[in-house]
């Protein structure tokens, strides 16, 4: 058998107040996640817990996002968490805060024939 992609899902997180990207991943992951039932791996007569996915987060500053906190979304399987350079900072009138923006990607693998 081999490793298959199955599902795609997509989603966007924000900090509205304020520019913490882990807060916004999560929030992206959760957005991606919670809009969605997969039967896929049932229909398959395969357990839940055996989906790899594959978790891409796009935020302003990468290096800050908490990959374990974004992984800890998973409700089932298990993960990887890869943060690249992309959503958006909106700063506010003053220049004293911003909404920081994040977007998810996360991609279902499954082992099937």
């Amino acid at each position: 058998m081999a490793m298959k992609r199955m599902v795609l899902e997509i989603g966007m997180g924000t900090d509205i107040r304020g520019t913490d990207p882990t807060k916004a991943a999560v929030r992206a992951l959760k957005d991606a996640l919670w809009h969605n039932s997969l039967t896929i791996a049932k229909a398959l007569d395969l357990d839940v817990d055996s989906m790899q996915v594959a978790v891409t987060i796009g935020v302003p500053q990468p290096d800050q996002v908490d990959k374990t906190a974004v992984l800890a979304v998973l409700p089932h399987g298990t993960g990887t968490v890869n943060v690249v350079e992309g959503g958006l900072k909106i700063q506010n009138m003053e220049g004293t805060d911003a909404t920081l923006l994040a977007h998810a990607a996360a991609v279902v693998y499954l082992d099937v024939a």
